[in-house]
């Protein structure tokens, strides 16, 4: 456990200072009593949205906590989780004069926030394996380092950052380390979110957009100790989550089943296309992935990606990320899509 942490010493100090907007729903919280709302200046004449949604969400929220074996209290929810990154960015970072530690390569948004709030962002390179650098970590921190932003499994690369580093880094980094968990359920390893009582400057972010297969709605997760979350919801807008994407979040979460099978087959679906990836000829190397996608190093990227254009077939060229020249990277489809894409590689000449 970090015993040098203190979230008072990170919060921006306007920010501590402020009062969390209270919203009328806020005010109200008998949801099973009929009432008449007359409150929040709302159309009186029901369709099915013509109230505000509960700005708690508190019936998405207690499903998601229970799922997660964790309290509703550790839990906030965004317009997608790059709202939630935003959040902690306007929370805990001083424009031009706090600083962050990104580790290439490793999804961009982190480095737009952080240009977007005006805050130095260092980047650390990971090493040849894909693995933290974590002397080189230690070693960027200064009294402006406020944030460290880790992905796990990471994106471009697929795999899962080994856990003794980023224990190392929670032990020592007086800030506060985001772990972002947007493909953790594609992984054999268990999320991160078990470990919050022992490392309180731990903030767990995931997504609904990739396993549960939801990204045209938009809701991503925050899960954090108790009283990070409270100074969270300080600056979170009243009405973040709209009643047709919790509604619809709740409806996808109760079937389990579905969304088990979907992972099973997703997995099923990774191992085959990557067997067949090595037999491509200008596959020059795959790379181990715990997420829905495959990095592969390849002859020419740039020439690969438009001649998959051309034939329909869309995917993402890495190749301007530090140690990832020369890469594509394959989200896995159906089987189906899987075959066509094969189909499409073997005709390249």
């Amino acid at each position: 456990m970090n015993k040098t942490f203190s979230i008072s010493s990170l919060v921006r100090p306007n920010v501590a200072s402020m009062q969390a907007y209270s919203s009328a729903r806020d005010e109200f919280t008998d949801f099973d009593k009929e009432m008449i709302f007359l409150d929040a200046n709302e159309n009186p004449f029901e369709n099915g949205v013509n109230r505000y949604p509960d700005p708690q969400q508190r019936t998405l929220k207690s499903l998601i906590a229970a799922q997660r074996n964790i309290s509703e209290s550790q839990l906030l929810l965004g317009n997608g989780s790059d709202e939630v990154l935003d959040l902690i960015f306007r929370t805990f970072c001083i424009p031009g004069k706090d600083e962050i530690i990104t580790v290439p390569p490793t999804y961009g948004m982190y480095k737009v926030l952080a240009g977007t709030n005006d805050i130095k962002n260092t980047e650390v390179l990971l090493n040849q394996d894909f693995q933290l650098n974590t002397a080189g970590i230690l070693a960027a921190i200064n009294e402006h380092t406020k944030l460290i932003f880790i992905c796990s499994p990471n994106n471009p690369t697929g795999n899962v950052i080994d856990a003794a580093p980023i224990i190392e880094i929670l032990e020592t980094f007086k800030g506060l380390v985001i772990l972002d968990e947007a493909y953790i359920d594609f992984a054999t390893t268990e999320s991160w979110s078990k470990q919050l009582s022992q490392y309180p400057n731990l903030i767990i972010t995931q997504t609904l957009s990739k396993a549960y297969g939801l990204a045209g709605i938009r809701l991503g997760l925050c899960i954090a100790s108790d009283e990070i979350i409270t100074v969270l919801n300080k600056i979170k807008p009243p009405y973040n989550v709209n009643a047709l994407t919790q509604e619809r979040a709740y409806n996808r979460l109760m079937q389990t089943e579905t969304i088990d099978t979907e992972i099973n087959t997703l997995l099923e679906n990774r191992a085959a296309l990557s067997k067949v990836l090595q037999e491509v000829p200008f596959v020059k190397e795959i790379f181990p992935s715990d997420a829905n996608f495959i990095l592969a190093r390849v002859d020419d990227a740039n020439e690969r990606y438009k001649q998959l254009i051309a034939l329909g077939i869309v995917v993402r060229n890495r190749s301007t990320q530090p140690l990832c020249e020369n890469t594509l990277r394959f989200t896995v489809g159906t089987t189906v899509e899987n075959t066509q894409l094969i189909n499409a590689l073997n005709t390249l000449e």
